[in-house]
């Protein structure tokens, strides 16, 4: 039986890591064994930060309309319960994009709130 060589195949699959590894700074783009460190690693950090991107859009949300709900006279978790008691939903998404587009609307808001806090 004939000797069944890898060459063909090895070769194959070296070039596709490097292909993949294209971009990365020193031996990480050019070297097979440190390009196929780096891709693992990218692929593990790139796993965590899909989940991170959407904490970090929370955050940016709540600081825009804690920013807003203020120069309406209100705290953020003051504007959020008033909204509640009013049985308005609308999420953060759109609450910060209401007070960075359309103010006067968010000051509306703002009102409502009040006054839900001041009747109950």
């Amino acid at each position: 039986m004939a000797r069944a060589k890898s060459a063909v195949t090895k070769h194959r699959r070296h070039r596709k890591t490097i292909k993949q590894a294209k971009g990365y700074f020193g031996h990480k783009s050019i070297g097979y064994k440190s390009a196929k460190e780096q891709i693992r690693k990218s692929n593990e950090y790139a796993f965590r930060d899909r989940k991170q991107v959407k904490r970090e859009f929370r955050k940016i949300w709540i600081k825009r309309i804690n920013a807003a709900a203020r120069t309406n006279g209100l705290s953020y978790s003051q504007f959020m319960n008033g909204l509640k008691k009013a049985q308005i939903e609308l999420d953060r998404k759109m609450l910060a994009d209401i007070a960075l587009n359309n103010p006067k609307e968010f000051t509306s808001l703002s009102e409502i709130a009040k006054k839900e806090l001041i009747k109950k």
